[in-house]
């Protein structure tokens, strides 16, 4: 019995999480994503070490905001806002979920506005997150939740200096080659990081398109995950 009781509170204490700008305030991550994150925090040691020092100096930024009581705020850039950087805000938001880090906003945007593609909801879905669509047009707004008790994520498409996004002291992250050359400076931003990745979007409609959305999912997942996990509060 006593066993049991250890394991038990062992389960309970790493599935649930303090998080937002109340320490006692507890955040159940969903029982798939919590599955899905167990199985890539192995990969860490797979990323490339000199890509591991630009996710560092994402987590130096948060780390140094949540030190200094200040809010720290993300805003991921490619070029329609479509797919990854879709990816990189919703995933940010559950990392800082997971490891309890306080006073972290997530956003999202492009150099130009499109709709969050169908494909990448679907991969967002197959990842373990519950997402509903909230509005029906050309492009929808959906409420994407990692957890029952948290507040849903509202993506959708837009520009990256958007009234909805911050327009000052954020960390840019850009995470395609083509918006990293199309915006050099970006407006506001106190950091400017370039981690750019392959587009999924190259196999639509081909029998890989699946496995390619996943994988780049994933890819995302793993960086940022690794990038939350090396903020020191």
């Amino acid at each position: 019995m006593k066993l049991l009781h250890l394991l038990t509170s062992l389960f309970l204490l790493t599935t649930t999480i303090s998080f937002g700008n109340d320490p006692n305030k507890k955040v159940v991550l969903n029982e798939s994503l919590q599955t899905y994150i167990s199985t890539i925090k192995k990969d860490f040691v797979k990323i490339p070490k000199d890509r591991k020092k630009e996710l560092d100096k994402i987590a130096l930024f948060v780390q140094n905001k949540v030190k200094s009581g200040e809010q720290a705020q993300l805003t991921y850039i490619c070029t329609h806002n479509s797919r990854r950087s879709h990816f990189g805000q919703i995933w940010a938001a559950t990392a800082a979920a997971y490891y309890g880090i306080p006073n972290v906003k997530t956003y999202s945007g492009g150099t130009e506005s499109t709709a969050f593609n169908e494909r990448a909801v679907a991969t967002c879905k197959r990842a373990g997150f519950e997402v509903s669509k909230i509005s029906e047009d050309r492009n929808p707004i959906y409420e994407v939740k990692y957890a029952a008790d948290a507040e849903p994520l509202k993506a959708f498409s837009k520009k990256y200096d958007d009234k909805s996004n911050p327009q000052s002291g954020f960390c840019a992250i850009m995470t395609c080659s083509q918006a990293d050359e199309a915006c050099p400076l970006v407006k506001g931003a106190t950091r400017r990081i370039a981690i750019p990745y392959d587009d999924p979007k190259a196999f639509d409609g081909t029998p890989e398109e699946t496995a390619k959305y996943d994988e780049r999912c994933k890819q995302i997942a793993t960086e940022t995950l690794y990038i939350f996990s090396k903020v020191k509060i």
